[in-house]
């Protein structure tokens, strides 16, 4: 019968996941204390900024637990942290993870989990180097706190952009939104698992080794991922810049998936690229003189599509969106809010 956490303990639970971490993670040469005692510890880099963000992902809140495997989930949680760390310029270095768990969970989910988490940790060279585990009530809750590292003076911020400057986004936009649509709407939710959208929900990509190539190479005003969404962050970069924005809905990335799903849901494909989603794609701002040098850094760096989609302006916080008519229209940045009463 599978063991359960519940069977095991705390403890044991943790001596499980510290075996697993010593067979299939990586641990960097700069992690002096690993998992085992009451810190972490580690040595910075001479000419590096330590980065930190922290995110979490509550059961029935950033995830429907019937629709995704322990596996994917793992990958999920770690992806959207590496992606805020990417969005800055810079490279993930140490992980802590915290879980809540309901006892009668399955040690071997964990345990996949994990490999989910180490899946997207690997590539960067990048260590579990400890957290905290809980039991918790109402459902499982992942709670991470990622480190990492940019070179000092080269992290990009939200409130480098100005008027004038270009405006980018990799990837297309509103594809992780449009797949939480089909899953919530379908009546056998089990046949929409191998749908290329709900697979995208289920397990976005991140674009931190675009971010940090972005940074290195200088030619970003601003940037941020598009956890809130396209028009949110963008709305952010304008609040933190003091700037407005324009954008041309006739250059806004469609996906082929969204373009057929968007019938399907009776919904404006530009109603899932404008509104709420959780890409992790990167919203990037330029100057027009170094746009073919962003482009050229794009191209040698991974094979992500780049769209220029608006420009700046200094009507500050002022966002427009231009029909291909010709018609202006004020839009207003929305984005994900956990308080909002209006949210599933």
């Amino acid at each position: 019968m599978p063991e359960r956490v519940g069977d095991i303990g705390e403890f044991g639970l943790i001596r499980r996941i510290s075996d697993l971490l010593n067979r299939e993670g990586i641990r960097s040469e700069r992690v002096t204390l690993g998992i085992g005692d009451d810190t972490a510890s580690f040595l910075p880099r001479s000419g590096y900024e330590i980065l930190v963000t922290c995110d979490c992902m509550v059961e029935g809140r950033h995830y429907l637990p019937k629709y995704i495997r322990p596996f994917d989930l793992g990958r999920r949680a770690m992806a959207l942290n590496i992606s805020d760390i990417g969005a800055m310029g810079g490279k993930p270095l140490y992980a802590l993870i915290s879980l809540g768990l309901k006892a009668e969970i399955l040690v071997q989910d964990i345990e996949e989990m994990y490999r989910g988490f180490l899946t997207e940790l690997n590539p960067f060279g990048a260590s579990i180097i400890g957290g905290n585990l809980t039991q918790s009530g109402n459902g499982v809750f992942i709670d991470i706190t990622l480190i990492g590292e940019v070179e000092q003076g080269r992290a990009v911020r939200r409130s480098g952009a100005k008027p004038g400057d270009a405006i980018f986004v990799t990837g297309y936009p509103g594809q992780t939104a449009a797949g939480l649509q089909l899953l919530l709407l379908a009546p056998d939710k089990s046949k929409l698992l191998g749908h290329p959208l709900v697979q995208i929900y289920n397990t976005p990509s991140h674009r931190a080794q675009l971010g940090e190539a972005i940074a290195k190479a200088g030619w970003a005003t601003a940037m941020i991922d598009t956890s809130d969404g396209f028009l949110g962050d963008l709305g952010h970069i304008c609040e933190e810049s003091g700037v407005g924005a324009e954008l041309f809905q006739g250059k806004l990335p469609v996906s082929e998936n969204l373009r057929e799903a968007a019938p399907v849901l009776q919904r404006d494909p530009y109603d899932f690229i404008l509104g709420d989603s959780d890409d992790y794609e990167l919203v990037i701002t330029c100057q027009p003189q170094n746009v073919a040098l962003l482009r050229s850094t794009v191209t040698l760096c991974c094979p992500v599509p780049l769209t220029e989609v608006g420009r700046i302006t200094g009507a500050a916080r002022e966002m427009t969106l231009i029909m291909p008519d010709g018609e202006r229209r004020p839009v207003k940045p929305a984005s994900w809010d956990h308080f909002r009463f209006n949210k599933d």
